[in-house]
């Protein structure tokens, strides 16, 4: 009883570690441009998109876990690692393309289109290439999986509601759109840098 609840421990510490001091977008720089885009496309639901990856982190988690414990003797497996999250990400999207398809889901054909987005990126390879890289335990790397998936939700949130917010006359002419909201990124990101402990060298 006493190590399930440190595995429970574990996986709720490095959940929320991912999503607020390692956080993807903010603290690693992995999948900003598409946050950019997702935020002022209309066509797509910023909301479905970022729940749909936030899956797609978690379950690919496992995957790679597993995959990684099969290479980890191999003197190789440095130079096959790129090609293992993408085998994981395949895996992860095929079954989700089946749950999509054969069983009557809610907005089964917008997740379904969203899915190849959501299933290859640099959020969902990043966060297999720390949480293998690191040796995390299956308990990390799914607490990991799922904090990095729940911290590209919360960027997704925060962008979204400056970009509204931002839209204001007080902001100058030539910074309004896309420059305003990289400044708003990178003030955050240098919050967050600062909040995990590490210090600008100059």
């Amino acid at each position: 009883m006493n190590s399930m609840s440190a595995a429970i421990g574990v996986f709720f510490f490095y959940a929320v570690v991912a999503v607020f001091a390692q956080n993807a977008v903010f603290a690693r720089g992995m999948g900003v441009s598409r946050v950019i885009q997702l935020v002022g496309d209309d066509n797509t639901s910023t909301l479905l998109f970022a729940s749909l990856m936030t899956v797609v982190c978690f379950l690919d988690s496992p995957v790679a876990y597993f995959l990684n414990r099969l290479l980890e003797q191999q003197s190789w497996r440095v130079m096959v690692r790129p090609l293992a999250y993408v085998v994981c990400s395949c895996i992860v999207c095929a079954l989700l393309w089946l749950l999509f398809t054969y069983v009557p889901f809610p907005y089964g054909k917008q997740l379904r289109n969203m899915l190849p987005n959501a299933g290859f990126n640099t959020c969902v390879a990043g966060t297999l290439l720390v949480s293998t890289t690191q040796s995390y335990t299956l308990a990390q790397s799914l607490g990991f999986g799922l904090g990095s998936g729940a911290g590209y939700f919360l960027a997704v949130l925060l962008v979204a509601e400056a970009r509204r917010r931002l839209q204001g006359s007080e902001v100058p002419k030539a910074f309004r759109g896309l420059p305003i909201v990289l400044v708003y990124i990178g003030i955050l990101a240098l919050a967050i840098y600062g909040f995990t402990g590490h210090t600008v060298v100059i």
